[in-house]
């Protein structure tokens, strides 16, 4: 990969998100502000991209002379691709000498074959958030569920009780992926993704992700989501869980800043009605229950950026700012230690579930790449829908990661 390319008299750095928490951009705007009077004739641009339209761009984009020199990135294939494309650049040398204010996992993260193309920014859990309120109205008790049957009869109580069980936007598909890949992860444990990329036992076709599709389509059988939820997108589904149309809402930690903001009075629901719930164990199942499925999410420096965007990352992943998102409970920040410095006992909670995490499994629509990881995100829905049955399902997954 070729050096950085020396500063010129006036540089624009361009950095691309897909970031709705209004608190989180905020710190980083005042962030490139600050670096910007740090470092005249620096300019550093925070540009927000809605999320699917930043998926669909970013290939396009990247191939511009003109493109951001600092991207989101969900790390994984997604990653991987875009390095063997050669539109990032290696900053091996410049990240070296921080790289340990960061967890070790995350630092992974962002490397391929022990060279550093980004730096690590947050870290996340999916779980289950419930409605305290609601729950309580049905006489479903948190505490007792355990396993998978025992979430499918509180599904069942919310139901009797005329409360719609579960929100879910299913439109944008990838969140319905994350019950496929929890389920997965119960029965078949950290073990099972491992053998199927490296083709042991029948790869996709094992019965692991045939019985994933099984058990979601147990659980869609049910009619647990939202009229419509097909055509949900993933920021309504988050503001209908915000207005209280629905108990509860698999989903990642940002949910928490989602459904506030997207919701009809722009407050949602208050902290104190928000209950978690880890994803429940499956009998039999291999996998843990401290098994976690989230993201590790950063930057990643693109081809023939200046070395000021790596110093503006590294700058912007300095404590102060990290200290602040963590306080205000926007992210979880990818630092060491940064758990001390979060004040919001459900964020709290989130990360002390990752910092004991026994198998911390990132979005499998990122981490297989973006051919195999789409077609995941696409059966995981169709199956749902029963529009496809779990053993065609797996046998799609198959096929894409034959010809990916």
């Amino acid at each position: 990969m070729p050096a950085s390319l020396p500063a010129l008299a006036e540089t624009t750095i361009r950095l691309a998100h897909v970031e709705t928490i209004p608190g989180a951009v905020k710190i980083w705007q005042q962030a490139a502000r600050d670096f910007e009077q740090q470092h005249p004739g620096v300019k550093v641009e925070v540009n927000y991209l809605e999320n699917e339209a930043y998926k669909a761009k970013l290939p396009t984009m990247l191939q511009s002379a003109d493109r951001p020199q600092i991207i989101y990135s969900w790390s994984g294939g997604v990653m991987r691709a875009q390095e063997r494309a050669g539109y990032l650049q290696d900053v091996t040398a410049a990240a070296a000498p921080g790289l340990e204010r960061f967890s070790g996992p995350a630092v992974r993260a962002f490397q391929i074959d022990g060279k550093t193309y980004g730096l690590p920014l947050q870290l996340s859990e999916v779980v289950f958030f419930y409605n305290k309120a609601l729950f309580a109205k049905a006489g479903v008790d948190a505490g007792k569920i355990r396993t998978w049957d025992d979430f499918l009869a509180a599904v069942k109580t919310l139901k009797a009780a005329g409360i719609t069980p579960i929100i879910v936007g299913g439109g944008e598909k990838w969140p319905m992926h994350f019950y496929w890949s929890y389920l997965m992860m119960r029965i078949g444990g950290a073990q099972a993704l491992a053998d199927a990329t490296a083709g042991k036992d029948g790869g996709f076709n094992n019965p692991v992700f045939v019985e994933a599709g099984k058990r979601l389509r147990e659980l869609a059988a049910l009619d647990p989501f939202q009229p419509g939820y097909l055509q949900t997108t993933h920021l309504q589904a988050a503001g209908l869980w915000g207005d209280g149309k629905g108990a509860i809402q698999l989903m990642g930690s940002w949910l928490l800043g989602t459904q506030a903001n997207n919701a009809a009075d722009g407050k949602g629901l208050s902290k104190d009605n928000i209950g978690i719930l880890s994803f429940p164990a499956l009998a039999g199942g291999k996998g843990a229950p401290t098994d976690t499925l989230g993201g590790i999410n950063g930057w990643l420096i693109t081809k023939d950026a200046p070395k000021e965007a790596f110093d503006f990352a590294a700058f912007l992943m300095s404590e102060p700012y990290q200290k602040q998102a963590a306080a205000a409970g926007v992210y979880i920040p990818a630092l060491k230690g940064a758990e001390a410095w979060i004040e919001d006992p459900l964020v709290k909670r989130m990360a002390s579930d990752i910092a004991a995490s026994t198998y911390h499994q990132i979005f499998l629509d990122q981490d297989l790449g973006p051919s195999v990881g789409r077609v995941v995100n696409d059966i995981s829905v169709a199956v749902a829908a029963g529009e496809m049955t779990p053993e065609d399902a797996a046998a799609a997954i198959q096929q894409a990661w034959d010809e990916k």
